[in-house]
């Protein structure tokens, strides 16, 4: 099977590493997103993957903590830092090679984020992780991810969730919602479909960057994605 997309940039959750556990990451669930990210690069696919923080810290009500809003941000960036580790480790386990860049510059452990760098690492068939969002509060790590999506010039965004798409309403609540196969950004819009926060989505659509919303739990619905077969909802 051939892919459709040349590179791409995988968005997922921190909640998503979780698994079953209430804090921190699965090792397991590391496992099959690293098994699943080796097999598309396998078929000559450039990847880079943004990771949100949830998991370890979630930027909580500053009434509620005493944490003002962009010191909490920042605790967060360093939260995604802590998963872009987890994952590189799961990847170079089993033989992927693996460069962790940063947003906010911590030597020791990640390169800083130069672009012309990702994109050369990229070339090399490395797998690029972004950490520390976009290095400013106040900007999700969706927005980091469509931001980053723009800049290394990426066919797609894939929305790693654990729900297999977009629906009516949440299918989790809601048992008559029905899934869209493809949508526009525009009926996004005038249906009020939290695809992304809104800064992220209006990004991706002023820059005509398709997103793709899929079940990323599911083992090896990332290759059928990239391969072109019909996984989740296409924004276009």
């Amino acid at each position: 099977m051939l892919p459709v997309y040349k590179r791409v940039l995988l968005k997922l959750s921190g909640e998503a590493l979780m698994g079953d556990k209430n804090f921190g990451f699965d090792t397991d669930v590391i496992a099959q997103y690293a098994k699943d990210i080796k097999s598309i690069t396998e078929l000559g696919v450039q990847v880079a993957v943004v990771i949100g923080g949830g998991n370890i810290y979630r930027g909580m009500n500053e009434q509620e903590t005493g944490i003002e809003r962009a010191h909490g941000d920042y605790m967060g960036m360093l939260a995604t830092v802590i998963n872009g580790m987890a994952l590189q480790a799961g990847l170079e386990k089993i033989g992927v090679y693996t460069r962790l860049q940063s947003a906010i510059k911590m030597e020791q452990i990640a390169e800083p984020y130069i672009r012309r760098r990702a994109i050369r690492h990229l070339q090399k068939g490395r797998v690029v992780i972004f950490g520390a969002g976009t290095g400013n509060p106040y900007f999700t790590t969706d927005t980091a991810g469509s931001l980053r999506a723009i800049e290394i010039n990426a066919d797609v965004i894939l929305k790693g969730t654990r729900v297999d798409g977009i629906y009516t309403a949440d299918p989790e609540k809601d048992k008559t919602a029905t899934r869209f196969e493809e949508i526009s950004f525009s009926e996004c819009l005038s249906k009020q479909l939290k695809v992304m926060d809104m800064t992220a989505f209006t990004l991706c659509m002023e820059n005509k960057l398709p997103i793709i919303v899929f079940n990323m739990n599911e083992p090896d619905n990332l290759k059928r994605v990239i391969t072109g077969e019909k996984v989740g909802t296409l924004v276009k």
